[in-house]
């Protein structure tokens, strides 16, 4: 129990330094990769029928896409960031129903749609330099 904390430790003081130093779009890929986690760990709860710590993650990854939803700049961002914010609202939705009718396929869809939105952060992060 001791090793976890003390990676958990190191894990959540990493994420701080990095998250000081990192730019918006940074910010944004830092937020998926933790959530992308988070739902893998989801998941496996649902999976291995441990529903206290499904509705835990399941919480947190919606709280994490709430977050990024409310870092979108819809004055800035035109038609891109409204439909962005409407993905969101839809992988929040899709989340909520894979809690209630124990489906990790929705986990699944969900994941498979953050991971095309990073693919979109990482080419925006590679033009931008």
């Amino acid at each position: 129990m001791l090793n976890h904390d003390a990676y958990s430790n190191y894990h959540a003081v990493n994420l701080d330094a990095q998250a000081a130093r990192a730019s918006p779009v940074e910010l944004v890929l830092l937020l998926t990769d933790g959530l992308l986690e988070e739902l893998a760990r989801a998941r496996g709860h649902i999976v291995g029928k441990r529903f206290e710590k499904k509705a835990i993650s399941l919480d947190r990854c919606i709280e994490i896409i709430n977050g990024l939803s409310s870092s979108l700049d819809f004055e800035q961002g035109g038609e891109v960031v409204a439909n962005l914010a409407r993905l969101y609202d839809y992988c929040a939705s899709r989340l909520y129903t894979a809690g209630v009718k124990l489906d990790p396929t929705l986990i699944d869809e969900v994941s498979a749609l953050l991971t095309t939105i990073k693919q979109g952060w990482l080419g925006v992060q590679a033009k931008n330099g």
